[in-house]
């Protein structure tokens, strides 16, 4: 007799109010930045404090980051907003990776698409500059403009890349970033925009696994051992960059409403349990819980 077996229901991901009694269960934290950490012009307090109480308690803190630059630039900015050095141990970000790519493609000459406060991800490396026209390659770490531009505003430039073969490196697969209450587009609305017109875009950040495996070891120089993966949490604000990421390289996440989707799920307050459920569910991934903010 044949039978049909049929999946259980994904659960629905409770929200908690505390991250302590989660805490003892692993030994690192891949901790994502922007949205969990501060929101582009002050540092969550709470969320600081929650970090420095993890390490204290042996763990450590990875800043795992999509921000387009080098890791000892996002120290800058980080300490700008006042997050305390004792809340991490080090940084990962899309920008360390999308650097490793430049030096391995140094004979060729690159158009950067982004603001200038993006280029010290080409910082001490002997890169070839050349306008789009003229360009065997593209490293996007944003829009020109984003108070102003659209991924829209490129659709132009994008056609004569594409009509040339150019690749895209995209150097923050963040669709939007969060500045305050405005939501901003980034990179990764103009990587996808390309590929939407039959380009060829190379992912350097969360979700895809080049990050995920240069966080990896940095960990295991931190602790002197590699982490088991069943021993590091993922924490995010992002369901298709952090939950997504974290899912596809088999680590536990805690999924944080009070960044990128705080007013798309209910609002920061009064977040929408059944809503972020079936998110989830659409999406294909399942974080361990939910919470407002990381409290510890």
């Amino acid at each position: 007799m044949n039978s049909t077996h049929v999946p259980s229901p994904q659960p629905d991901v409770p929200l908690i109010e505390r991250f302590e009694p989660l805490a003892g269960a692993y030994d690192v934290l891949f901790c994502d930045v922007w949205g969990v950490v501060h929101n582009g012009i002050i540092a969550y307090a709470d969320a600081c404090a929650a970090l420095e109480r993890f390490r204290a308690r042996g763990g450590a803190v990875i800043l795992l980051t999509n921000a387009p630059r080098p890791g000892a630039a996002v120290v800058r900015i980080l300490d700008r907003l006042a997050v305390p050095r004792a809340a991490y141990d080090a940084i990962v970000s899309s920008g360390d990776v999308t650097r490793e790519i430049v030096e391995q493609r140094l004979a060729q000459r690159v158009f950067h698409l982004g603001p200038q406060r993006d280029r010290p991800i080409f910082a001490g490396l002997d890169v070839h500059f050349a306008p789009v026209e003229e360009a065997d390659y593209v490293v996007c770490s944003g829009l020109f403009d984003d108070s102003k531009e659209t991924p829209e505003s490129y659709r132009d430039m994008f056609a004569l890349m594409r009509a040339r073969k150019m690749s895209m490196v995209c150097a923050n697969p963040d669709i939007f970033v969060e500045r305050g209450e405005t939501l901003l587009y980034c990179a990764g609305a103009l990587a996808e925009a390309y590929a939407a017109q039959g380009g060829e875009v190379l992912y350097c950040g969360k979700p895809h696994a080049p990050i995920y495996e240069a966080a990896l070891v940095k960990a295991a120089y931190l602790r002197g051992t590699a982490p088991s993966p069943h021993r590091v949490l993922a924490v995010g604000d992002s369901v298709h960059t952090d939950l997504a990421g974290a899912a596809a390289f088999g680590l536990d996440c805690i999924f944080v409403t009070s960044g990128l989707h705080a007013h798309q799920y209910g609002s920061r307050a009064t977040p929408d349990v059944r809503a972020l459920n079936a998110a989830f569910k659409a999406a294909g991934v399942a974080p361990k819980a939910i919470m407002r903010e990381l409290v510890w």
